[in-house]
């Protein structure tokens, strides 16, 4: 936002709780029981109103990601279960989108950019070439179970806008087949080369995510 890109799209179907902001610093305590996306959108609009700002008030699934997503020019993933990310990431593919990923758990957040064409117009390695299958839905702790780090998500977040503004603009060089693992406890990182093992051309279409990750929405979380 303060960045100035032109249009900002939100998408969140929860409204916030107390319990959201020891990590969701965007959010005050008058935010509380309004609708995410719709607050995120109020917030941002007091810091740049010269942008577009649009807020959907409803869960990303099969039968409307390929609508919404269609519209912008690269997707942001702040999600925190495995059914939304497979289907964000087939959804990019299919559309040829870049799609800017992050994840965290306690201590660790990690960080990547996946889909993003190269100067030749070569894709880059999606999220299903390093994980082409989700894990077991008793093996990932929940936000409840295993807790996160407060600031995390607002470093992980600032990497995420890195690469999007590094994206946009042609400056610099995007996490492109790279993906960077972070420690705040340690204050260490990893990056590790990715490698193109063939997803892409094994995603024709979207499916029943909750059913393919074998979870109810919002069981399995990855934070």
């Amino acid at each position: 936002t303060a960045a100035g890109v032109a249009t900002l799209g939100v998408i969140d179907s929860v409204t916030l709780e107390l319990s959201n902001l020891q990590r969701q610093v965007l959010y005050t305590v008058a935010d509380i029981g309004k609708n995410k996306a719709k607050a995120a959108c109020d917030r941002l609009a007091g810091l740049n109103p010269q942008i577009a700002l649009k807020h959907y008030e409803k869960r990303l699934l099969s039968s409307n990601a390929l609508e919404i997503i269609e519209d912008y020019d690269v997707i942001v993933d702040g999600t925190d279960n495995f059914p939304t990310r497979y289907l964000i990431n087939d959804a990019c593919v299919l559309l040829d989108k870049p799609f800017v990923y992050a994840s965290i758990l306690q201590y660790e957040g990690q960080a990547a950019v996946f889909n993003l064409r190269d100067a030749s117009g070569i894709f880059g390695a999606n999220y299903r070439d390093i994980f082409p299958e989700p894990p077991s839905a008793d093996t990932v702790p929940n936000c409840e179970q295993a807790g996160v780090l407060g600031v995390l998500p607002g470093i992980l977040g600032c990497i995420q806008a890195n690469e999007v503004i590094k994206i946009l603009t042609g400056v610099g060089e995007p996490l492109r087949n790279r993906l960077i693992i972070f420690d705040s406890a340690s204050m260490q990182q990893t990056v590790i080369r990715l490698i193109d093992h063939g997803a892409r051309e094994k995603i024709t279409g979207l499916v029943d995510y909750e059913d393919f990750c074998g979870i109810s929405a919002g069981k399995n979380k990855s934070l």
